[in-house]
């Protein structure tokens, strides 16, 4: 997670456990290193160096010659074809054997209103296949890939494949088939040594290279989720390079998945046999832009193929792969994952009735506040208890002073006797942090809220509400000023001048300030989605402090 959540994050949590305690005490009386994994049977002496390993250990085994490679693919007459189907129009080379130039998604719409294209200019050079000779030399593959057949433009309704060939060995072929299916984002990758097996290392290389394209207005915001990960034996590694950095992991052994990711798409490739996977290999580095590869070295004579996904961070699209690709999915830490599935899953089903996720993120903050009726209501008694009986524990202090011990035998016969839980008032709190969390996580990153509009100046739950543009940046703040969050903050400001009777000591009144003014800075560039829920729960909250009986139940 980003600092600015983590402190969030921290500051929720500080207000929900701490408030009652305060009130009590203040009150009137009324919280990389880079993996390299060796192969087990090198530990064990035994030289299984694959020919990628030997190319960099062996110097001799340089490219045959880089300037052939070079005059080969400018002479190369590159052939595009469009592959248009109901969800996505892609543009397709015959560089690489049909590398992706263009990626553009119909139901997702960009800043300039166009369709989102996930590609861009340093991503072109995708589904590249490496592969040596005998004599341990890279062979030229970017260029000389024909297609059997030359389709200007596919319309996929129905499953299509469109196939890549390029000759290597005097009438030997290596072929590459790509599989489009009209309600998916998936592309199937089939790669075809057959015929040039004898003349080749057994070792290839499928690499998808220089991430994706940042496709959010707000570029840092999105870069913020911009990673790399491989899923191997139900664990997730991941790779995020600080700036001005440059990393490398290498993982062996079967792997499931890999994906490269922004904040709201992906493209995962997926092998179709995980155990013929030798290792993955994942590199990213931060320069002008952060970029990302991906790569997977396989044996070619086993199973060549793979499955690409490339498309949203949508859950139920991504979890009918069944080879657990929502993974790398944002839903927080492993105990709040559940709840933030079943919050997803419920705003899901009640956009399927209610057209605008604005109505429908009020109605579930309605929702929320009476599931938590509850714990709310004893929360709010408890501290009401509490501050009746402060004039006798301070009596208590005044009394004890000396002797702590005595002071605190004296004050837990007072909560006794007067039926008052001294953690009542916390307990419920801390029951709701689990369902606090998955509401931020979720709020913050589903794509389903992406350019979603509200009413009036509230256009993209999505992002922050601004209504003021500032000529200039504030750190944790931003360069804009939101209406959300001077709502939240009063709202916030109101509810817990009520919980302290409406008199304040100077500490408290600090204390109080200091906070809402922090919270503003944060909550600013938070997602208008986020801030609207929010808002509406804390006003749900301070109407429930007023119609609720401030008396504990003996």
């Amino acid at each position: 997670m980003d600092r600015n959540t983590l402190l969030a994050f921290f500051l929720i949590a500080l207000v929900l456990l701490f408030t009652p305690k305060y009130m009590e005490t203040f009150g009137p009386v009324v919280p990389t290193e880079e993996i390299d994994l060796k192969n087990d049977q090198n530990k064990q002496g035994t030289d299984t160096t694959n020919a990628f390993e030997k190319k960099q250990i062996n110097k001799k085994n340089q490219p045959r010659s880089t300037k052939t490679t070079s005059l080969l693919a400018a002479q190369h007459r590159e052939t595009l074809t469009t592959i248009e189907t109901p969800l996505y129009t892609a543009l397709l080379s015959s560089v690489n054997g049909g590398s992706i130039k263009e990626f553009r998604l119909k139901d997702f719409l960009s800043p300039d209103s166009q369709s989102v294209n996930t590609i861009s200019k340093t991503n072109q050079n995708n589904l590249e296949i490496e592969i040596q000779d005998l004599n341990g030399d890279p062979l030229p593959l970017s260029a000389n890939w024909e297609l059997t057949q030359e389709p200007n433009r596919l319309i996929s309704r129905s499953q299509k494949s469109i196939e890549y060939k390029n000759e290597l060995f005097g009438g030997k072929f290596i072929k590459k088939t790509l599989t489009f299916y009209p309600e998916s984002y998936t592309i199937d990758v089939d790669i075809d040594f057959k015929e040039i097996k004898d003349f080749i290392y057994r070792d290839v290389k499928l690499s998808w290279k220089g991430g994706l394209a940042s496709t959010e207005k707000d570029s840092t915001d999105d870069k913020t989720y911009f990673k790399a990960a491989v899923y191997q034996g139900k664990e997730l590694e991941e790779l995020k390079v600080k700036k001005g950095e440059k990393e490398t992991k290498k993982l062996t052994g079967a792997t499931d998945w890999g994906a490269i990711r922004t904040k709201y798409f992906v493209s995962a490739l997926i092998p179709k046999d995980p155990t013929n996977i030798r290792y993955a290999e994942l590199s990213g580095e931060t320069k002008n832009d952060e970029k990302y590869n991906l790569s997977f070295v396989f044996d070619c004579f086993q199973s060549s193929s793979f499955t690409l996904y490339h498309g949203p961070l949508e859950y139920e699209k991504i979890k009918e792969l069944n080879v657990d690709l929502d993974e790398i999915m944002d839903f927080g830490w492993s105990f709040i994952r559940p709840v933030s599935k079943g919050v997803l899953f419920s705003l899901k089903r009640m956009h399927d009735y209610i057209p605008n996720y604005g109505v429908v993120l009020i109605l579930f903050s309605v929702l929320v506040k009476i599931l938590v009726f509850p714990l709310t209501k004893k929360s709010y008694q408890s501290t009401a208890a509490m501050q009746q009986i402060q004039p006798e524990v301070n009596a208590l202090r005044d009394k004890h002073k000396n002797n702590p011990q005595k002071l605190n035998q004296a004050t837990m016969q007072l909560y006794k006797e007067k039926g008052v839980n001294p953690l009542g008032g916390c307990l419920p709190m801390l029951l709701q942090m689990p369902l606090l969390f998955a509401l931020f996580q979720v709020f913050r990153t589903t794509i389903e809220l992406r350019n979603e509009p509200f009413v009036w100046w509230i256009k993209d739950l999505s992002s922050p509400d601004v209504i003021i543009n500032l000529p200039f940046t504030v750190p944790l703040y931003g360069s804009h000023i939101a209406f959300l969050p001077i709502l939240m903050v009063i709202s916030t400001f109101i509810q817990q001048k009520m919980m302290s009777g409406g008199i304040q000591q100077p500490q408290q009144k600090m204390m109080q300030n200091f906070m809402m003014i922090f919270f503003f800075l944060i909550f600013n560039n938070f997602p208008s989605g986020l801030n609207l829920y929010y808002t509406l729960f804390n006003v749900l909250t301070i109407a429930q402090q007023k119609l609720l009986p401030a008396t504990s139940p003996r």
